[in-house]
């Protein structure tokens, strides 16, 4: 039964996990079109959209032919998988043991290799190779939490609707600032988002299992908040171990 409850958290899950994944294509995108130039740019988001959308279609039909139960394992499984690999390094970046993901980094590094290659003949092709890669990996990763968010409970147009709205408001904003969105609290949004599709995908793991939910999908609720304690735990921990650490080799 489709509630409230599921409608929102699944429309935010998929709108946060696609939010971090177009900011990061969009980056890549503007400094191609910045420094080579907007034509390989567009050139090469169209042609990786293209293959996206080939991609969603043909796995569109297949969901409906696989039951509920199957689905729910699988993608819950999955979604553990990749919502942990989310957290984890979301954990590591908050307690400082790796360094935070830096959009305006990304967005000079980038730039750079680019004007490396502007003498080059094949400047606007390796241009538009690297918005199409750029568009197709993070395209990928959107298209898996739009499935993994939605298909367990046939609610796969809300987490559209989720992933569409964040496309939309990062390339507004991307066009009005004309410059890497440096200002997106990125860690913070994989430290949130891999927590909700852990909950997601230990909730469905468990439907798919056969498990009688107490409060059904209300049960999201308690699955995040002891996911959200015991990941605070740990940056708590490691960054108590950092400091101990750092201590004792300076003395």
């Amino acid at each position: 039964m489709t509630t409230i409850t599921s409608i929102t958290s699944t429309m935010t899950a998929s709108f946060l996990g696609s939010f971090v994944e177009v900011v990061e294509a969009f980056t890549i995108i503007l400094a191609v079109g910045i420094t080579q130039s907007w034509r390989p740019a567009f050139i090469g988001t169209g042609l990786a959209l293209g293959v996206l959308a080939i991609l969603v279609f043909a796995l569109g039909p297949l969901l409906g032919l696989i039951p509920i139960e199957i689905m729910q394992l699988v993608i819950g499984t999955m979604l553990v998988l990749f919502g942990l690999r989310w957290l984890r390094k979301a954990i590591l970046r908050a307690s400082g043991f790796i360094a935070l993901h830096d959009e305006g980094k990304a967005f000079a590094t980038e730039t750079e290799s680019l004007k490396r290659q502007s003498s080059d003949r094949r400047a606007d092709f390796m241009a538009g190779m690297a918005a199409f890669k750029a568009v197709l990996l993070e395209g990928v990763e959107v298209v898996f939490i739009v499935l993994a968010t939605g298909a367990g409970q046939g609610l796969i147009g809300y987490a559209s609707l989720g992933a569409l709205i964040a496309c939309v408001l990062v390339i507004l904003i991307g066009l009005l600032l004309h410059k890497p969105l440096t200002a997106v609290p990125e860690n913070s949004l994989k430290f949130v988002v891999g927590l909700l599709l852990s909950t997601f995908g230990i909730f469905w793991v468990g439907e798919g299992l056969g498990a009688e939910w107490p409060g059904a999908d209300l049960s999201l609720l308690p699955i995040f908040a002891v996911l959200a304690v015991f990941a605070f735990v740990a940056v708590n921990r490691l960054r108590l171990f950092r400091s101990t650490h750092s201590e004792r080799i300076a003395s």
